[in-house]
């Protein structure tokens, strides 16, 4: 699961028992040889997917950690891109890696932007807000975007009941809540908290409107369905 030049598991467990903004500071040098940055097939499924809405003018990466979300954003935008994120160490990690884009640390639960992007991108990021914290983040997508702008990201299909990946995502989500029900400060990472209905419906209630499109090239499930959808929340024009 992890190379050579990945973290240790000593390392993972100090990471796991500081805070979201710690943890990633200390996992910043490394995270990009770990599974949880973002493959390349999501990304390029993304990036095929938006080139027939573009070009778009300015681009923001949401939670854009090391920067992996740069790749999607500097073929389709023909004015600057920016990354927001409020772990220090993964922007220091995403200026070195891509020089010529804008960083901004700050919470997304906060962002300080107004009416200043065409395109907004996010990659796994949904499992670090709590449900309850949504609404705050998706308000400030949306005044950040201008008039017409795109809020795009992907999401998965739950795993079905009798796949492995149901059950590993499941424990996974029942130790991080064990975990934070006795150890101070908390660490917010749950898969299971961001269902595309639950998605669509907080997306819709801060002023997006709301489609969704096939990432055919992630493959299917079982039963036909897709196994990725990329979400393409509109903000409406005044």
């Amino acid at each position: 699961m992890f190379s050579p030049q990945g973290p240790s598991l000593r390392e993972l467990a100090i990471q796991a028992l500081s805070s979201v903004e710690r943890g990633y500071d200390l996992l910043a040098p490394k995270f990009d040889r770990t599974p949880f940055r973002t493959p390349e097939s999501i990304l390029d499924a993304t990036a095929d997917a938006l080139r027939p809405l573009g070009p778009f003018g300015r681009g923001l990466d949401v939670c854009c950690g090391t920067g992996a979300g740069m790749r999607v954003l500097e073929p389709l935008c023909q004015e600057p891109i920016t990354g927001v994120d409020f772990s220090a160490g993964m922007l220091a990690q995403a200026r070195s890696a891509h020089p010529d884009a804008e960083w901004v640390r700050a919470d997304a639960r906060a962002l300080p932007f107004a009416e200043a992007f065409d395109l907004a991108v996010s990659f796994g990021a949904l499992g670090h807000f709590l449900p309850a914290e949504r609404p705050a983040l998706f308000a400030g997508v949306y005044r950040a975007l201008r008039p017409g702008g795109l809020f795009a990201f992907p999401i998965g299909a739950p795993p079905p009941i009798t796949s492995g990946w149901y059950w590993a995502l499941l424990g996974f989500d029942l130790a991080m809540r064990v975990r934070n029900a006795v150890w101070r400060p908390p660490f917010v990472m749950y898969y299971r908290t961001c269902p595309l209905q639950a998605v669509r419906d907080d997306l819709t209630a801060a002023g997006f409107t709301v489609t969704t499109a096939p990432l055919t090239a992630l493959g299917r499930r079982e039963v036909g369905s897709p196994r990725y959808r990329l979400v393409l929340a509109r903000r409406t024009s005044p």
